[in-house]
């Protein structure tokens, strides 16, 4: 059986839920509201959230009328959204470096640092030539990914958060040009020790991803309110970006 990535077994993890439980959904929304107040997509139009974890964009965005189809390659997470589903909201089981659906979606969306996940640069392509043949013809792409140059710059090495009777110990370090979160904790007299790797990418980087998997950067924002990106202030790195032909 070939050994599973970090990704494959967090994501699955219960304890990756407990650790996260208290994301902002107000932010969440927010940010959604701002993105389609600037994109102005009609309702009409089918969107994909790739990586879409338990739904909570998907979810928002169905409610606001539209067409919504998640992805993600959790079982679990897939399995809790489906509780949601309705005839414009659907969940499935799929990993994003193979074609989803081509040339079905008006707008793909991979948001809350979904991406930067896999091992090698040929992935990452892959999983954006991947997404480019979902879109339709002159289809966007939002990537909602964190500043990594103001992430190295604040780097806290150490924390614990106490999350339901659970102290999980986070260290922080840069190796291989990733960003690796590791986190350890015991749970019912069993340790357990889980990593998050991150691709460290920068603004650069990206558009090389870009160039070389069939997008044009349209836009660049440097948080949800839809600001202008500063390479060491802002928090997020938020692209627009057009399918075009390669």
């Amino acid at each position: 059986m070939p050994h599973k990535k970090w990704f494959e077994n967090w994501f699955d993890s219960p304890y990756y839920h407990i650790l996260y439980q208290n994301r902002n959904d107000d932010e969440a929304k927010f940010f959604i509201d701002n993105l389609c107040a600037y994109l102005k997509p009609s309702l009409n139009d089918t969107l994909l959230d790739v990586a879409c974890g338990r739904g909570r964009h998907a979810i928002y965005l169905n409610k606001k009328g539209y067409d919504v189809t998640g992805i993600d390659l959790s079982s679990s997470s897939i399995a809790f959204a489906q509780q949601f589903k309705n005839k414009r909201l659907h969940f499935q089981v799929h990993d994003m470096r193979h074609i989803f659906q081509a040339n079905s979606f008006d707008i793909a969306l991979n948001l809350f640092t979904s991406f930067g996940y896999f091992e090698t640069i040929k992935e990452h392509i892959s999983a954006l030539q991947a997404l480019q043949k979902s879109l339709k013809e002159n289809g966007l792409l939002v990537i909602d990914y964190f500043n990594t140059d103001k992430i190295i710059g604040h780097l806290s090495h150490q924390e614990v958060k106490h999350v339901d009777g659970i102290d999980f110990y986070i260290n922080k370090q840069i190796r291989d040009e990733k960003i690796i979160k590791r986190i350890s904790f015991e749970h019912r007299d069993t340790k357990h020790i889980f990593e998050e790797e991150v691709k460290a990418f920068t603004y650069s980087d990206f558009e090389n991803l870009f160039t070389q998997s069939g997008f044009t950067v349209i836009k660049h924002f440097g948080d949800y309110s839809l600001n202008d990106f500063d390479t060491t202030h802002s928090d997020r790195l938020i692209f627009i970006c057009q399918k075009t032909h390669v």
